[in-house]
């Protein structure tokens, strides 16, 4: 069941005190929310304020928003998967440090091999730069990007990146949420024709 394995990867990364600083002013992990089994995963940076307290990825006013993106892209929470590269909240909603990103980036691997998604989708630049080093996202949003990824030293596995702004970036800028919009509502058309 892929759910008792994501269960297990959020047991593991408590047992281990994954990044104990993050862990010691957080109230709990936030490991991700949605479909375990979903095609598409959204991976964002880090927990605010409401996500620690709920213990649930994006429920803030840039959950509600991703939430409305949904909805405009024929699509609900439970169809896809979302998650963090960072599973606790940093202090004060402080952007995660590079060693933090750096802690957690081995479980997010094994979170997506887990789920084995056929697309991710990165909201903002943190999350699209792991998996695309050199882009700028003003350059590449709402681009689709193939990309060999390697999970838990196996073979390389294509995936389709399609970097977005962060909804929360959005939420005080009309003109970047019009370009969001826009993007998002091309996501199911570019994983559909988009070919391996």
């Amino acid at each position: 069941m892929t759910q008792d394995k994501l269960d297990a990867l959020k047991a593991e990364i408590i047992a281990k005190n994954i990044c104990p600083e993050l862990a010691a002013t957080a109230t709990q992990l936030v490991m991700g929310d949605g479909n375990p089994d979903a095609d598409i995963v959204f991976i964002g940076e880090a927990p605010g304020k409401n996500e620690d307290e709920q213990g649930l990825p994006f429920v803030g006013a840039a959950g509600k928003f991703l939430n409305e993106m949904l909805a405009a892209a024929g699509m609900t929470r439970g169809d896809v998967y979302i998650t963090n590269i960072v599973k606790y909240r940093p202090p004060n909603n402080r952007d995660p440090s590079l060693e933090e990103k750096a802690a957690f980036l081995p479980y997010l691997l094994r979170q997506l091999e887990i789920i084995n998604p056929k697309a991710i989708i990165t909201l903002g630049r943190h999350s699209m730069e792991y998996f695309l080093p050199d882009a700028r996202i003003s350059q590449i949003h709402g681009h689709a990007v193939r990309k060999k990824v390697i999970y838990h030293d196996k073979a390389p596995h294509e995936l389709l990146i399609i970097p977005l702004y962060h909804p929360a970036a959005a939420l005080y800028n009309g003109s970047m949420r019009t370009v969001l919009i826009d993007d998002f509502l091309q996501v199911p058309k570019i994983i559909a024709t988009s070919k391996p």
